[in-house]
């Protein structure tokens, strides 16, 4: 691999490596690497914040190295302390596999999984005696666990810290033993447990992982890191015109910070992408070059091309999707708009719809509802507007 490839891998995208020259020399080495990724299904997709990492998987991939993703299905059932303010519901092991077997479907979009190395944590701590773990805990102690940011605060706030919470770094520091990782790619919150990982490897007569941390991505409010939680996320999985129009509505500010982590850019591309986004003529481009390199990723050039002819119909034209689903209406009436929005799935319930309305991002044939006590009578070839990407027309 030439000098150039070698200082992208290691630099673009990145924000920290433990320890550097240690991965600099075994790159340099030809040696063909064990690079782990571990991700807990916690949550019903992936969004593209978590493929900040797997976009940086998959340049390893590419230069021959063996990527190693670790399925946890059994740490997912207690779940990661990271950034929590209280301890994660437990979940079956059926729950959790079948949210892994999805999470595999989305992270094909990126990496090759025929020639990823799929391991689940299950194979080694099903087959973990008490005892077993009992001495796998014992090389680290309670004060070295609670150091973390979030135990602090909420020890501070006098708020419980469940008795599994703190053994979590150890189970994830372990399978970089059970997998004998040469470097783990992995977000920045995730740093204190693969250190965990460092030292227990040590115990084990292995030598220590690297660790390359990469920034956590923004949500689409620019200032969060993207979550769902916080409904400021991107979907893997999202109609492509969904996620062509998300990206296009980000904060001007971050549009550099998307390019380097959320895209696939040379630094000497990134360079140049950075300069032009200080121009604020220049700015819609750069959002549509983005949104369709984006799109491009996960649904293909030419999904990105309708989406972006879609979007620009919508939003520049003014006019309406060119495929709006229709419903059918047998028996039409007048009805409060909250419970229409419900029964045309255009809403989750009644306090989500009557959210949506009193936002303004409810419309009835182009005119904004705001009250949300408001009765709508249904007709023929009626158009609703939920948010700026759910439309349907009504067919009587």
């Amino acid at each position: 691999m030439s000098s150039t490839h070698n200082k992208e891998l290691l630099n673009r995208g990145v924000e920290e490596i433990i320890e550097k020259k240690s991965l600099e020399k075994k790159i340099n080495s030809g040696k063909k690497l064990r690079v782990k990724h571990g991700v807990d299904p916690t949550t019903p997709d992936l969004h593209i914040g978590h493929a900040v990492n797997y976009l940086k998987l998959k340049e390893f991939q590419d230069q021959g190295h063996k990527v190693v993703l670790i399925i946890g299905d059994f740490t997912a059932s207690f779940g990661d302390p990271s950034d929590r303010a209280k301890a994660r519901e437990l979940r079956s092991l059926k729950e959790v596999r079948k949210m892994g077997d999805k999470y595999l479907d989305q992270i094909g979009k990126i990496l090759d999984l025929g020639k990823t190395e799929i391991r689940y944590n299950s194979e080694w701590y099903e087959k973990m005696s008490a005892r077993d773990l009992l001495n796998l805990m014992s090389n680290f102690t309670v004060a070295r666990m609670l150091e973390r940011d979030m135990f602090q605060k909420r020890i501070t706030n006098s708020q419980e810290i469940a008795l599994q919470e703190p053994v979590y770094p150890v189970l994830q520091g372990y399978d970089s033993v059970m997998i004998k990782s040469d470097l783990t790619v992995c977000g920045n919150d995730q740093k204190f447990n693969e250190l965990q990982g460092r030292i227990l490897q040590k115990i084990y007569n292995q030598v220590p992982q690297d660790v390359m941390t990469v920034p956590l991505l923004l949500g689409l409010d620019g200032k969060n890191k993207m979550s769902q939680s916080l409904g400021n996320y991107i979907g893997i999985d999202e109609n492509p015109r969904v996620m062509y129009g998300k990206v296009m509505s980000i904060p001007d500010e971050i549009i550099p910070h998307y390019f380097e982590l959320a895209a696939r850019f040379s630094e000497k591309e990134l360079k140049k992408i950075k300069e032009k986004s200080e121009d604020p003529n220049k700015r819609r481009d750069l959002k549509a070059q983005l949104a369709r390199s984006i799109v491009s990723i996960y649904n293909g050039l030419e999904s990105a091309m309708v989406a972006e002819e879609e979007f620009n119909r919508v939003f520049r034209d003014k006019e309406y999707p060119m495929d709006m689903p229709e419903i059918k209406i047998k028996n039409p009436r007048c009805e409060d708009l909250p419970q229409m929005l419900v029964d045309l799935k255009l809403a989750s319930s009644k306090s989500d719809a009557r959210r949506l309305i009193e936002q303004g991002g409810v419309k009835v044939d182009r005119a904004v509802i705001s009250d949300y006590k408001a009765s709508v009578c249904f007709h023929d070839k009626m158009v609703l507007q939920v948010g700026k990407f759910k439309f349907v027309k009504i067919r009587l």
